[in-house]
């Protein structure tokens, strides 16, 4: 592809590439001159000015401006304020669904769930709606849950198990925490242990120790910390007996 041929009356039209800049930015945004390029087209150039603005290090002005056939003037035909290589840039836009991290769910904070979340099915019958179901059949299903009254219209299916599974065992209710490696028996054995129910049992429980920092959290079986429940002094306290003579009490018959 050739390149364009720079137009003499265009590429000269300093002041008036100038004048829209500052009429965009202000006076004390626009600095010195930097370039003058020709654009594909007929009479098509853009002039480049330094960015003064504070926090805009390596931006530029582009003001493009293009000449008319048989005219004697060019005009202004855009005013862009534009990054350069070194420029600092916003990051790039990542839609909320998809930046939603774990924890992030605050108070007063709502998440819908997608009627074809793979890691839910239905409560009743977990064959009944594949998991790229219509959105249409979700919502009858959970209609007909509600009126027959069968309980909770949907719960965790198999991806679902196996995705909290691997979360809880590779993050800190698992094993391989630094309380873990230290603790002196494992969750399994301690008193403040207390299993959950259904498949989710034979691995996991929560804690109920109120001293320990997993207190009211899941926790594996393998899991531990300091506070277990076998953990006993070196040396208990002994019972002291009896006094030999009561200097407390008072003999009532002695005042009668």
């Amino acid at each position: 592809m050739a390149t364009p041929k720079l137009d003499a009356a265009t590429g000269a039209a300093i002041d008036l590439a100038r004048e829209a800049a500052v009429e965009t930015g202000g006076e004390e945004a626009v600095g010195e001159h930097l370039s003058a390029t020709a654009e594909p087209g007929d009479r098509v150039v853009t002039h480049t000015f330094d960015c003064l603005l504070p926090g805009y290090a390596d931006w530029h002005w582009a003001v493009t401006l293009v000449r008319a056939s048989r005219a004697k003037e060019p005009t202004v035909n855009e005013v862009v304020l534009l990054p350069g290589s070194a420029a600092l840039l916003a990051p790039a836009w990542v839609p909320w669904e998809d930046r939603i991290g774990p924890g992030d769910i605050g108070p007063g904070m709502l998440m819908a769930t997608p009627d074809n979340d793979p890691r839910l099915e239905p409560g009743f019958a977990a064959t009944d709606l594949p998991v790229d179901a219509d959105n249409a059949d979700w919502v009858q299903l959970r209609t007909t849950v509600a009126e027959l009254g069968l309980g909770r219209a949907r719960v965790l299916s198999h991806q679902g198990r196996d995705e909290t599974v691997e979360r809880w065992l590779s993050g800190p209710p698992g094993p391989k925490d630094e309380g873990s490696q230290e603790a002196p028996g494992p969750c399994s054995t301690c008193g403040y242990f207390i299993a959950l129910r259904g498949s989710l049992g034979t691995m996991f429980g929560a804690c109920s120790n109120q001293y320990s920092a997993s207190d009211g959290k899941v926790v594996s079986l393998n899991h531990g910390c300091g506070g277990h429940s076998d953990v006993v002094a070196e040396q208990r306290p002994k019972e002291l007996p009896a006094p030999a003579f009561d200097t407390i009490g008072v003999d009532e018959a002695l005042f009668d």
